[in-house]
């Protein structure tokens, strides 16, 4: 088997990291082709790419129509759709991988033909000193221990075993036509729903978890920064997940734990009755196939409500 990757590098704005980025992906002797898709990038980001482009061929530069920003998900579909070689990494334009990046996923689908995926430690770069305050620099953004492929979904749903970072993350091109792409509809987060489709219909093996085998470049202008976004989306993701699932016949005992965790979220946040009905109105009524079975009565918030009533007499 011959072990090529293209490396998807979404762009915004990334002109004070991407030239770092590339280079680390060039670096590695299994990238094929180096995909960056500005995402309508207003700063020097172009200037930067076209110069590499011209020097390095492996090198693509693609952007979208009338080079508008239309997010991380589109811009890696779009790399995804691109894409020439059978496997499929990704890198954040403002991460970098280190050496050796892919010698433990080469190994890994080579020896087992039908490995989905791999996933890999990524550690932090602090480029603000304040920023490490909030972290412990030594840590490492991983599943913390050898999962087997079919534990591996309840694990990333529950937090049990850690969580995937993308920059760690190779997978076969061919997986994507069992989950479908990245969800558009999802400005954060699309990352966590396309980890836990992957977990449910992929077979994905656990690579180098106790060192990092890319850097995440943590700054003022990450994302992850922004709560006010994440709160917004909180409940998006699971409704997407949810969504899905309904549509790819997966057993609705796994259904049901992604419920389970979305209603605990929801009761934490001490939503009113007529919200919950509106969130049990999002999951249900859109997806006949748990409308009709015992899953629609069980979350019904009228009925969950009752049981807690009842709950809370019965241990008094």
């Amino acid at each position: 088997m011959t072990f090529k990757v293209s490396v998807i590098i979404p762009a915004f704005n990334a002109s004070l990291y991407i030239e770092k980025a590339i280079m680390s992906a060039l670096s590695q002797k299994e990238v094929d082709e180096v995909l960056v898709i500005n995402d309508g990038s207003t700063d020097g980001t172009k200037d930067i790419v076209n110069a590499l482009v011209v020097k390095f061929p492996k090198v693509k530069f693609l952007t979208h129509e009338n080079e508008i920003n239309k997010g991380r998900s589109a811009s890696r579909n779009l790399g995804i759709e691109t894409a020439k070689s059978e496997f499929i990494a990704f890198l954040d334009a403002d991460d970098f991988y280190l050496e050796n990046r892919f010698d433990i996923d080469k190994t890994i689908f080579k020896s087992d033909s039908k490995c989905d995926g791999v996933y890999n430690a990524v550690g932090f770069l602090f480029y603000n000193y304040s920023l490490s305050e909030t972290y412990n620099k030594d840590n490492l953004y991983t599943v913390r221990k050898i999962v087997p492929s079919s534990e591996l979904f309840e694990g990333l749903l529950h937090g049990t075993f850690g969580h995937f970072q993308i920059d760690g993350l190779t997978v076969r091109k061919s997986l994507f036509i069992k989950t479908g792409l990245f969800n558009n509809g999802l400005a954060v987060g699309e990352d966590t729903d396309i980890f836990w489709k992957m977990a449910l219909v992929g077979k994905l093996h656990t690579g180098e978890i106790n060192k990092p085998v890319a850097m995440r470049g943590v700054h003022e202008s990450n994302v992850f920064y922004r709560d006010d976004i994440y709160d917004e989306y909180r409940y998006k993701i699971y409704e997407s997940i949810i969504y899905w699932c309904s549509r790819n016949s997966i057993s609705l005992n796994l259904i049901d734990e992604i419920l389970k965790r979305l209603w605990i979220i929801i009761h934490a946040d001490k939503q009113s009755l007529s919200t919950e009905i509106k969130s049990w109105r999002k999951q249900f009524l859109g997806n006949p196939r748990i409308l009709f079975s015992y899953l629609s009565m069980k979350y019904f918030p009228i009925v969950r409500r009752r049981k807690k009533i009842f709950s809370f007499f019965y241990n008094q």
